[in-house]
């Protein structure tokens, strides 16, 4: 190797070798940050809990109950809400426990980073840029939708006619009253996080109002003869009557769509550098608002089933429908009341973690510098949150984004997999601050990592190891990587249950038990290798159990999407690379830490080899110092 070479290795410059290309991809963030976070840190659990309620909780109970109670379920929605709950609160426990060991703003961004290394960390970030963006978007354009059509369509009958936009894939006209929502909602959020969080205080503490309201109101109308249906009594095309008109098939299709309400808890992980007491209020607002927003869910999807046989009920506003079929006009004005509020919350929280996540990337040079600026009056990304804001009004303004929603869920998906997977492999992590000395049985103890032994008694860890090695580590890694991937396959071998289950045959369930031992084996070498000492405010029981079902469960429900929801996504994934290569890669502030550290390596090793021999025994010769005194002034 030349000396320009080894300058250049030292320096992190870039080298055509697949091993260094390797290295730089996964460089990994140091897990324990000493850089002090410029936010302000003003969020108490209580607002974390509000923001995770209204950003979840917001059109879809006034929506869900209905249609997946009228097309997959009957009064058997309830079990799916339940169904949808556990899988939900089984992401929101990986959520919680990372957000008690990173307590950092960027959410899955940020603990992929800290894991797997900066590329997949780049893609989980671009990908939550697309979520957040998308789903402001269409909550926005709901809310106006909404508001036109309670005033009678006087917007769109105006701006239909006065300025129509006839290009296919976009809006009929362009939605000026989402546009300027939109930039109003971003600026709330780029004054102060305190302030915006007590506006969406109000707006969820008044739809939860609305929901109780409801479930109140409702129990003086309920009656349980609506879920015992005989089949004689239903139309045809709606199932078989009675409590599961559509079988268990139906149930799981129901639970599948029902997951997709509980989605956006995660925008509480984003808040995390702006939380008084992070590693304790995180997981605390996860768990809590997750069980609210279930207890939700469940009490008014029981009360609408009961109030009206299932195969009534409008898919579009079921409760609104329900009130007026039974003469309770005050009560459906209510509802569409609280509807209002639930968007609001639904938009507050859909916003305010995306400005989060750019000035995450922004700040570790992976995206452009200007977007992380800290604002010195408000002490927020201020520059970040208003330039996303435009974007997103935007897309809400000019186009049709009905297509686009199957977007925001795929990579939601993907980011509650990633974060299941870094649980699995922080849990099993060498910690370089333990002792490679345990004490058993009142003596010391020496733990060889390359300790002979054969391949299956090192992959069980039959020798009984009790603190993780590098190689440990990488069984697990490895592991965990072998189990994302077979998900994939075994979805498909469930798929048939779900689409056709009447039809299944014994060699079906011959592929479903085969497909199961490998899922079942992963995990079981995954539980038999020693665990880290690090001591957390919160883990996730059961592990590695349950992030390993967390993680099946998000990759069938991924396998789930059409194919142009993936094209769409492999478009956006090729603007993010273009960015990452073009611009991350350089200005990564891992690479220009690792400059400094090698330069300060190499002036050393200088020192060192003219203390010993002089500038002839230099392993560098004359060039390398001129350079390192010019790169360090």
């Amino acid at each position: 190797m030349t000396t320009m070479e080894e300058f250049a290795e030292y320096y992190g410059m870039p080298s055509w070798s697949v091993t260094n290309a390797f290295r730089v991809l996964t460089r990994k963030k140091p897990l324990e940050d000493s850089n002090e976070s410029k936010l302000a840190k003003v969020l108490s659990a209580f607002d974390l809990t509000a923001l995770g309620i209204g950003s979840t909780l917001g059109v879809g109970v006034y929506v869900l109950a209905g249609e997946v109670s009228k097309q997959y379920a009957g009064p058997a929605v309830v079990v799916s809400f339940l169904i949808a709950a556990i899988a939900s609160i089984f992401a929101g426990l990986c959520y919680a426990e990372f957000g008690a060991r990173v307590p950092k703003a960027g959410s899955a961004y940020i603990y992929s980073y800290v894991t797997i290394g900066e590329f997949i960390a780049f893609l989980i970030g671009w990908n939550l840029i697309l979520e957040y963006a998308i789903g402001s978007a269409s909550v926005v354009k709901g809310l106006s939708t909404y508001l036109d059509q309670l005033c009678g369509n006087p917007m769109s009958s105006f701006l239909g006619t006065h300025m129509p936009i006839n290009i296919d894939g976009m809006g009929a006209y362009p939605d000026l009253f989402a546009f300027v929502v939109t930039i109003l909602f971003s600026l709330a959020i780029a004054v102060g996080a305190k302030e915006s969080t007590r506006v969406n205080n109000v707006f969820t503490m008044l739809n939860l109002g609305v929901v109780l309201f409801v479930i109140i109101a409702g129990l003086f109308k309920v009656s349980s003869s609506n879920w015992s249906i005989p089949k004689s009594e239903v139309p045809e095309g709606y199932g078989n009557g009675g409590f599961m008109p559509y079988g268990v098939s139906g149930i799981i299709k129901g639970a599948a769509v029902c997951f997709y309400g509980f989605i956006g808890f995660d925008c509480i992980a984003t808040a995390g550098e702006e939380a008084k007491n992070p590693k304790k209020s995180i997981p605390f607002a996860v768990i809590v608002s997750l069980a609210m927003i279930f207890l939700a869910y469940f009490g008014v999807s029981t009360v609408l089933t009961m109030m009206l046989p299932y195969f009534m009920q409008d898919e579009k506003a079921p409760l609104p429908h329900v009130f007026r079929i039974n003469g309770w006009h005050v009560a459906e004005y209510v509802v569409s009341i609280g509807a209002m509020f639930g968007l609001c919350s639904s938009m507050m929280g859909a916003m305010f973690p995306l400005p989060r996540i750019v000035f995450a990337m922004s700040n570790d040079g992976l995206l452009f510098k200007f977007l992380g600026d800290i604002s010195e009056k408000y002490k927020t990304p201020f520059k970040g949150t208003m330039i996303t804001g435009l974007l997103t009004g935007i897309l809400a303004a000019v186009f049709n984004l009905s297509q686009l929603v199957n977007m925001m869920s795929i990579g939601t998906l993907l980011a509650y997999s990633m974060v299941a997977s870094c649980v699995l492999m922080l849990r099993y992590e060498v910690d370089d601050r333990r002792e490679s000395r345990i004490v058993a049985n009142g003596r010391a103890m020496v733990l060889e990592e390359d300790r002979p032994c054969g391949l299956w008694r090192r992959i069980f860890n039959l020798n009984g190891q009790m603190v993780p090695t590098k190689q440990t580590s990488r069984i697990v890694t490895y592991s965990v990587t072998l189990f994302s991937l077979w998900c994939m396959v075994f979805s498909q071998i469930l798929t048939k249950f779900e689409e056709d289950l009447g039809n299944v045959t014994s060699f079906d369930g011959v592929k479903l038990v085969l497909g199961t031992v490998p899922l079942v084996l992963l995990l079981l070498i995954i539980s038999r290798q020693p665990t880290s000492g690090v001591k957390l405010s919160f883990k996730v029981p059961l592990v590695p159990w349950l992030p390993g079902i967390s993680i099946l469960i998000n990759i069938y429900l991924m396998i789930k999407l059409d194919i142009l929801t993936w094209v769409r996504f492999s478009i956006w994934i090729a603007i993010g690379l273009a960015i990452f290569l073009s611009y991350g890669i350089r200005h990564s502030r891992l690479r220009q830490r690792e400059q400094r550290n090698n330069s300060i390596a190499m002036m050393r090793d200088c020192s060192n080899s003219a203390l010993l021999g002089g500038q002839e025994n230099s392993k560098y010769g004359n060039e390398v110092p001129l350079i390192l005194m010019h790169s360090t002034s």
